[in-house]
């Protein structure tokens, strides 16, 4: 355990002077890490779980809040397409395995440890799955969400 929390860590903590969404991300992974499970949602057939690790009111900007959002797959796993609350903004970073990805009618694109890419209010996620047929994936998405939403997730078909 304390391996995977210097892993998550270590990074985060490598430039001098760490960004706000730096810390932020930082302490959405430890928390990831050390927190029981908070709310999920366990599908057999995507193979996927989706866990809230984090949730705070913005005390500097009214009616809003961080949520973050741990997403593992196991391999060969995915989610549905869906869409997000309108009011949402995420910022996704690959915690472990390659997740591939594709938003609104872009390319679809594999993200690997480390890397990251974000969504905006009204995107569409047509793809997000595993890229792995052997390996997990774990992707935490942190939100900035009006604080009253409650439905972070609005499956379509695509």
């Amino acid at each position: 355990r304390r391996d995977a929390l210097r892993r998550l860590a270590l990074p985060c903590l490598r430039t001098k002077r760490p960004t706000m969404i730096r810390k932020i991300l930082c302490a959405a992974a430890l928390t990831a890490v050390t927190m029981t499970v908070a709310s999920s949602h366990d599908d057999a057939g995507d193979k996927s779980k989706v866990t809230l690790v984090y949730d705070h009111v913005l005390p500097n900007v009214p009616g809003k809040s961080i949520r973050g959002v741990l997403v593992e797959y196991e391999p060969g796993g995915s989610s549905p397409a869906h869409t997000h609350p309108s009011s949402a903004f995420i910022y996704a970073t690959v915690l472990e395995g390659a997740i591939r990805s594709q938003v609104n009618d872009g390319p679809v694109t594999t993200y690997r440890a480390g890397e990251s890419f974000s969504e905006f209010p009204g995107d569409r996620h047509a793809v997000s799955e595993n890229a792995s047929s052997t390996e997990p994936a774990r992707l935490l998405a942190v939100f900035v969400v009006d604080t009253n939403e409650t439905n972070l997730v609005t499956p379509y078909d695509k």
